[in-house]
């Protein structure tokens, strides 16, 4: 639910206004490409955490609830909110992007969810393929699932930061390259 919540939210960002004709309203302001996208994601992200922040009551229940008191591992918590919260940032991007290949929105819809799934599970499915060689490795960290899983066990290792930054940036640049490229 929340990879499609994802991208139901943010499948009309670009698409939506390029069809009606708004889009054109934004890029004749004074605003460069990079802000506007920038805008829309951190928009996204906004509602992300307005989506995130209400569940820290179930937290606040097990911890009064438990036996003894607070008897909850905190450190995989937070790992796991750390987690959502990238993953989440990492599925903006896609979204984004996908909304900007196209006008029709149910076409940003199934993109989004295409790249999505594959980038969550399709780099594992694809690696076991290629099951006891160096490739297999390879390919599994190319996916998001590796490096989500790994902060989520409350392990907070940089790798796994750099890796969605970069996702996030790399996403960033295909959309600017999308939006920069067409003649309005």
């Amino acid at each position: 639910m929340y990879a499609v919540f994802k991208r139901e939210l943010f499948s009309f960002l670009n698409a939506e206004e390029r069809r009606e004709g708004t889009y054109v309203l934004l890029a004749t302001r004074p605003l460069s490409g990079l802000q506007i996208i920038l805008a829309k994601y951190l928009a996204c992200v906004v509602l992300l955490l307005f989506a995130l922040i209400p569940t820290l009551i179930y937290y606040y229940s097990i911890y009064q609830l438990g036996l003894p008191k607070g008897n909850v591992d905190t450190g995989a918590v937070i790992g796991s909110y750390l987690g959502l919260f990238l993953l989440g940032n990492a599925f903006i991007s896609i979204g984004i992007f996908a909304s900007s290949v196209t006008k029709n929105q149910v076409i940003a819809f199934a993109v989004a969810i295409f790249l999505c799934f594959f980038a969550y599970s399709g780099f594992d499915s694809l690696s076991k393929v290629f099951e006891l060689s160096l490739l297999e490795t390879v390919l599994i960290n190319f996916g998001i699932n590796e490096h989500y899983q790994s902060i989520s066990r409350g392990v907070l290792d940089t790798r796994d930061l750099v890796y969605f930054i970069t996702f996030v940036l790399l996403f960033f640049g295909l959309t600017k390259l999308m939006i920069g490229g067409r003649k309005w």
